[in-house]
């Protein structure tokens, strides 16, 4: 009997260590299974967190509407029925152009233009054959030579005074502010691309006889998309063609200038009050040559800008600030930085 005891005691003494391991690794199996199931809680939060995240990533970003396509004023940038003088002027270059054009050029080839006719008139009738038998033989009339040489000189003075003014004036750059266009022509349309404010190329087509008249403007002059321009605003064109020779033509802003393949020619102008101008292509192109408008929409620096708004682009002076405000963020994350370390 006290060796059966003595065999039990021995066999529960040796099974001890084994049954301590098992107790132990049922509590790491039941921290193990718990673990998953306080995971798999938490998880629902994570994943409901997440999906919200992109979700404010994906939200649309409020779009703004474009200002309404202004209607065009019969007789203003366009030409009028019966005009026989230069458009109405909307630029400097344009006033002085047609001052000098109105009111001295006119006015000086009609006082010449009617002197010779009477200086000829009357020696056609002084000397005629009946009334001198006897030809003169006067060779030189030294006053009337000094008269005839002192006096276009004179006349050629004041003439040349405005218009190298105006030449001056039609060629001088832009200022850096100034709202830059790329205008490309093509056989047979116009592109227009806003590099400074992110619009990227789009083209400008004639509109159909129908859409025009129905949209009230003027066939042969009305395009599907216009070059939308500000008023007031300085602006520089730079103008290149893609295949022919080309000129972009407006004659109501006094703006001409050839568009050249492989190069780059500039413009710069200030439309002076908002409207539609109107203008053609003034180089012979090809075969549609006479189908190539071009329409100048000048708004109001407000409405300018929210018109580039809404093509998806940066109205002037945004990018500035934006890159401003980020070296003033890196310098406040460092003086941050040596606060926290001293937390630590």
């Amino acid at each position: 009997m006290n060796k059966v005891k003595s065999l039990v005691l021995a066999g529960l003494l040796a099974l001890a260590p084994s049954l301590a391991m098992g107790g132990h690794a049922l509590a790491q199996d039941n921290a193990v299974a718990a673990a998953p199931a306080t995971e798999n809680a938490a998880a629902p939060a994570e994943s409901a967190a997440n999906a919200t995240a992109p979700a404010a990533e994906a939200a649309p970003v409020a779009t703004v509407a474009a200002p309404p396509r202004m209607k065009p004023t019969e007789g203003i940038g366009m030409p009028k029925p019966g005009e026989y003088t230069l458009q109405e002027q909307f630029t400097s270059t344009g006033h002085t152009a047609r001052w000098l054009h109105d009111v001295m050029l006119i006015p000086l080839i009609f006082a010449i233009s009617i002197f010779v006719l009477i200086l000829m008139l009357y020696a056609m009738w002084k000397f005629r054959r009946s009334a001198n038998p006897i030809p003169s033989k006067t060779a030189h009339n030294t006053m009337i030579e000094v008269i005839w040489t002192v006096l276009p000189v004179v006349i050629l003075l004041v003439v040349a005074v405005p218009s190298i003014g105006l030449l001056a004036d039609q060629y001088k750059p832009a200022p850096k502010d100034a709202v830059v266009v790329k205008v490309t022509g093509y056989q047979w349309y116009w592109g227009y691309e806003y590099p400074d404010n992110g619009i990227p190329e789009f083209v400008s087509n004639m509109l159909p006889e129908d859409k025009a008249k129905a949209n009230g403007e003027p066939y042969l002059l009305a395009p599907d998309n216009r070059l939308v321009l500000p008023a007031g605003r300085p602006i520089k064109l730079i103008i290149t063609g893609a295949d022919v020779i080309h000129a972009f033509a407006v004659p109501s802003l006094w703006v001409k200038m050839d568009a050249v393949p492989g190069r780059l020619n500039e413009k710069s102008f200030t439309i002076d009050e908002p409207g539609v101008y109107y203008g053609q292509c003034s180089e012979l192109c090809g075969a549609r040559h006479g189908f190539m408008p071009i329409a100048i929409e000048a708004l109001p620096p407000a409405q300018f800008d929210q018109w580039v708004l809404s093509q998806g682009g940066k109205p002037a002076g945004t990018a500035p600030a934006a890159t401003a405000t980020a070296p003033q963020a890196a310098e406040k994350t460092a003086d941050a930085a040596p606060a926290a370390d001293a937390k630590i």
